[in-house]
């Protein structure tokens, strides 16, 4: 089963580094896991990790013997803004965003 957030306001780099702590791992102990992660992605992790679960848990499997199988960041849209500096001249600023998707399966 699956489940995508998509347009979530981070930059994918900042992303990748809870990615890399749910992948492979099971359902309940990836869930666990993202508690202690001080990482402000991790609260969008856990809500994407239960709609994965529950979209699984609809279609009859059992959520303990769910694993995270695929996890991947993607980049998204990216917002162009202007700050003003010094002598009329501006810099861009980027605004970066995440796809994130997230895919279960049974051991």
């Amino acid at each position: 089963m699956k489940a995508i957030l998509k347009n979530y306001r981070q930059s994918p780099r900042k992303v990748r580094l809870v990615a890399d702590v749910v992948r492979g791992k099971k359902v309940t102990a990836a869930l666990a896991a993202l508690q202690f992660v001080d990482k402000r992605a991790s609260e969008q992790f856990a809500k994407v990790i239960s709609s994965a679960a529950a979209n699984a848990t609809g279609a009859g499997k059992d959520i303990n013997t769910l694993f995270v199988k695929h996890v991947s960041v993607d980049k998204g849209v990216t917002q162009k803004r202007f700050m003003p500096r010094a002598r009329g001249s501006a810099s861009r600023i980027n605004k970066r965003s995440s796809h994130i998707t997230v895919e279960l399966g049974e051991k």
